[in-house]
């Protein structure tokens, strides 16, 4: 028996009282029913509910949107209801962090599903916000070591530079205030049993904060296993994920043991979840609602305990307006997102990591460098960086091949990085993200005459997978020239 409290926020009789017979049936607690905003807020004055089942849409002054915010002030869980599930409705419903979206007309079992969401969220809210669970700061080991400044003016004195990072983090550069939020993110969610999504762009280092997570959870001493959703044949997915029986299908001779049952007792990370298929994130929300999955071929479940982390570089909710993502997924995975900030907006973490690529590629091509010049930082601090941290890593690379002498005096950029650079400083005409990468993608495939796959191709110069880039080709509507 639940006994949990809710407050049903509706303005459509049938609709309201179809949920209040659905969540009576399951033992809750049904506060009452409301059909404006304004008797929603007299109901909850009268007794606080645990969580609102909210219509955005209500034939009212003011929309469930608006009631959002009042229950976030008062700190009351809230599930949105709705028939629209556009773009824009559900950019603005997102803003306001629900803890769950339900789509009319929807079933029992949905409903249910949302709600058990809701309270895994509150649950593990909970204790995330335990005084026992580490910040960032709160652990010596955790403490950087200070810097010697750099700045674009004064130019990169490489000897001078303390490029170590902080354990756990040694592996990520930087100190600005958006990868220090990264860190206490991590930090927090790292010792407690729950989902995470990582989103960011290509390059921005999802895979090393997918690792650093584990390794200061407990899971740590048992397995991690890596999985590029995006790189997957897409008749091999479900056997990679799951498995399969010998004789389940021609050329299965043998039992095959997949991802997950590899990572029992330990974490998977979920790389490019968006590229993921419908068919198979149906399967992916049944590991994580059930914590069973069956082997294909199989007679019965396998239980598992893994923990799940997924990373993107696609807008989830973009994709779950336009039907490829599931809703249902999505909020079971977003329970802690953790978003890695854009190299272009943490230009002040440049110097230091320019200094940190110098030092390992001119140890490994046994060359002497001592100064990048004010002159060349500035040529990185004015760049748009669609690549990120991984483009800055390849741009210095060739720059040490090309180089000669102990200072660099410029960088050596591909012309086509160069174009696409200044089309992005054109006055009063400022380009989306989405734009740019476009951009720079028809810049690469132009570079390499149109190649994708192999030596010398676009995706190699990317530095992503052909298939990726594949996706994103379509994705762009990109025009492949003969």
């Amino acid at each position: 028996m639940t006994n949990k409290k809710l407050l049903i926020v509706e303005d459509e009789f049938a609709v309201s009282n179809q949920l209040k017979l659905m969540l009576e049936s399951h033992d809750y607690i049904i506060t009452g029913i409301a059909a404006s905003v304004t008797r929603a807020l007299e109901h909850m004055d009268r007794e606080r509910p645990d969580l609102v089942i909210l219509d955005i849409h209500l034939r009212d002054e003011r929309s469930g949107i608006e009631l959002a915010h009042t229950l976030n002030d008062r700190k009351i869980a809230f599930i949105y209801l709705s028939a629209n599930s556009n773009q824009s409705i559900l950019e603005a419903a997102n803003a306001t962090n629900p803890y769950g979206f339900l789509v009319k007309p929807f079933r029992e079992k949905d409903l249910l599903v949302a709600l058990e969401i809701a309270w895994y969220r509150l649950k593990q809210q909970d204790m995330l916000l335990s005084p026992s669970v580490l910040t960032y700061g709160d652990h010596p080991e955790f403490a950087l070591a200070d810097e010697i400044p750099v700045s674009a003016a004064a130019g990169v004195s490489i000897d001078e530079v303390s490029t170590a990072g902080p354990a756990p983090f040694n592996e990520i550069i930087g100190k600005s205030p958006k990868l220090l939020r990264v860190f206490d993110h991590v930090c927090k969610v790292a010792p407690v049993d729950t989902s995470v999504l990582i989103l960011g762009e290509n390059g921005t280092g999802k895979e090393k904060i997918a690792r650093i997570i584990h390794q200061i959870s407990p899971r740590k001493h048992r397995p991690l296993v890596i999985v590029n959703c995006a790189t997957l044949p897409l008749n091999l997915v479900e056997s990679e994920l799951f498995g399969y029986e010998k004789g389940a299908f021609t050329g299965a001779n043998e039992r095959r043991v997949g991802k997950f049952e590899q990572a029992n007792g330990g974490t998977i990370f979920l790389d490019e979840i968006g590229e993921l298929q419908t068919a198979l994130q149906v399967k992916l929300l049944r590991v994580l609602q059930e914590r069973e999955f069956e082997r294909i071929g199989g007679k019965g479940s396998i239980k598992v305990d893994v923990r799940v982390i997924a990373a993107t570089n696609r807008n989830l909710e973009k994709e779950v307006a336009e039907g490829r993502f599931r809703m249902d997924l999505f909020y079971r995975l977003n329970i802690f997102p953790i978003t890695l900030p854009q190299l272009r907006y943490r230009l002040e973490d440049i110097p230091v990591l320019t200094a940190h690529f110098v030092k390992h590629y001119s140890k490994k091509m046994n060359k002497r460098i001592r100064l990048v010049a004010p002159e060349a930082i500035d040529q990185l601090m004015n760049y748009n960086w669609p690549g990120n941290i991984r483009e800055l890593e390849n741009l210095i690379e060739r720059t040490i091949v090309i180089n000669t002498g102990d200072v660099i005096k410029t960088f050596y950029f591909p012309n086509f990085a160069l174009e696409t650079s200044n089309d992005n400083l054109i006055p009063g005409r400022i380009k989306t993200i989405e734009e740019t990468e476009k951009d720079h993608i028809i810049a690469v495939l132009k570079q390499t005459g149109y190649k994708i796959y192999g030596p010398g191709g676009a995706a190699e110069l990317l530095n992503i997978p052909a298939s990726t880039l594949s996706s994103k080709i379509k994705k762009f509507a990109i025009m492949l020239k003969k």
